[in-house]
């Protein structure tokens, strides 16, 4: 969203900002850009403060004359849906960017009543669009604009071909093999799976090492399952880092072992940065990866499956870096940041033109 603020056309659209806090990491990349940010705190749905809240947010819609009101997550869509529909907003935009495994069944009521104040729903992903299908949001109020990256942050990777790999001198010592995945750690991220994995490769490739980037409620007790299997010097906690790029590029493959997913910015970039990547079979994953062309797919929470993945492509550089080469040439042809932008002013647009003409034939019927 931050991204988006960003690089929307400012000739065709002015963008106001509407948070429920002001403050955060973030803040300033969004006022560089933003025409005005306004804050409506809240602490809870359930609190009379909150329909308050509501209506400032009705009223400074129709203030800034609104004509697009966007909403980026659970939270927002709950607040600024109903807010827009309120105040007569003519194109709402809902979003639907995971597939709940964290929300509880009264969180996802209410999200499911707000999206009936949208005028369109956004999915990241057909796994997404499928959730929206069976909460029984009609499939013509649904949109699927996949997620953007920056391709040019992330370097290209030089990927070895069988001559190159020939040459190399009998003598020349193993390379330190690093796998990296990149991700909240929260339980369905399944981080307990990758460790169990990282066992088994160990056992194999003693010089291979897992850095695990992320931060989250789960690191305590995961690092404590890393010392209880004496994995201290194989798997690596990095915490948050504003480096990612950076540490993809000095990686050799990228492994997401989630439960669950909608469509993970993580694996987007390992690809954008060339790595090969081994992932679960769910969600979004299905439509991101083509198994054996961009990368590997295998069963959520097989640690079997994953140690060999692992082991299949550090025994076959050439394969690895096949997948990697074709995985960085689809990223950039289909999930850049410009073609992401370019899909919402087009769906913004698109919209207000049925809304207009909507009601210009309603003024007709009326003899207006």
């Amino acid at each position: 969203m931050t991204e988006l603020i960003r690089r929307l056309d400012p000739e065709r659209f002015a963008v106001h900002v509407a948070c429920f806090e002001k403050a955060g990491a973030w803040l300033p990349r969004v006022a560089e850009r933003a025409a005005s940010i306004a804050e409506f705190p809240i602490r809870g749905f359930a609190r009379p403060a909150t329909f308050r809240a509501l209506l400032d947010f009705a009223s400074w819609c129709r203030q800034q004359r609104i004509a697009v009101v966007q909403t980026c997550d659970l939270y927002a869509n709950i607040f600024g849906l109903p807010g827009a529909a309120l105040a007569g907003v003519p194109v709402r935009i809902g979003s639907r960017r995971e597939l709940n495994p964290d929300k509880t069944a009264g969180q996802i009521r209410l999200q499911r009543q707000a999206y009936r104040c949208a005028t369109t729903v956004v999915a990241n992903s057909s796994a997404a669009r499928t959730m929206l299908q069976q909460e029984g949001l009609a499939n013509a109020r649904i949109a699927v604009i996949p997620n953007g990256i920056d391709t040019n942050a992330f370097t290209r990777r030089a990927h070895p071909d069988v001559a190159q790999i020939a040459s190399l001198p009998a003598v020349a010592a193993k390379p330190h093999r690093r796998v990296i995945t990149v991700a909240n750690l929260r339980p369905e991220k399944s981080h307990e799976t990758l460790i169990a994995a990282a066992a088994q490769v160990a056992a194999d490739f003693p010089d291979v090492q897992f850095q695990i980037v992320g931060d989250g409620p789960r690191r305590s007790e995961l690092e404590g399952l890393v010392r209880a299997r004496g994995l201290e010097r194989t798997v690596v906690f990095l915490g948050h880092r504003e480096d990612v790029s950076d540490l993809l590029g000095a990686a050799d493959v990228f492994v997401l072992p989630s439960k669950s997913e909608a469509f993970p910015n993580g694996a987007i970039e390992a690809m954008a940065a060339g790595l090969p990547v081994i992932a679960s079979a769910v969600g979004g994953l299905l439509d991101l990866i083509e198994p054996d062309l961009t990368g590997l797919l295998v069963p959520a929470g097989d640690a079997d499956a994953f140690a060999a993945a692992l082991r299949r492509l550090f025994s076959d550089p050439v394969l690895a870096g096949r997948l990697g080469e074709a995985a960085q040439t689809q990223v950039r042809q289909r999930y850049s940041f410009e073609r992401m932008v370019a899909s919402f002013e087009e769906l913004y647009t698109t919209g207000l033109a049925a809304r207009q003409t909507a009601g210009a034939h309603r003024a007709q019927a009326a003899g207006i």
